[in-house]
């Protein structure tokens, strides 16, 4: 029974894994506009830092819950002789 909660855990930690990546993806597609205008206005250093700070928050948002969810699955597995 214990492990059959512990894959019922897992599958769901899994799909919202994939479900945040998708929705970063949309959001950096709808993002891309933006940075195309900063980087009509000249790619001034206020530009590239807001461009740069943004995929960076991108990325940190992805790969946090990542390691998270990794963490969170080695606790689920059952303890190896």
């Amino acid at each position: 029974m214990t492990d059959k909660r512990a894959n019922i855990i897992r599958w769901f930690l899994r799909s919202a894994a994939l479900l945040l990546a998708l929705n970063e993806i949309r959001g950096i597609i709808l993002a891309a506009p933006v940075f195309y205008a900063m980087y009509q206005a000249g790619g001034s250093w206020m530009a590239i830092w807001l461009g740069v700070s943004s995929l960076l928050g991108i990325a940190a948002s992805v790969i946090i819950p990542l390691f998270v969810i990794k963490k969170v699955e080695a606790r689920l597995d059952p303890v190896k002789a």
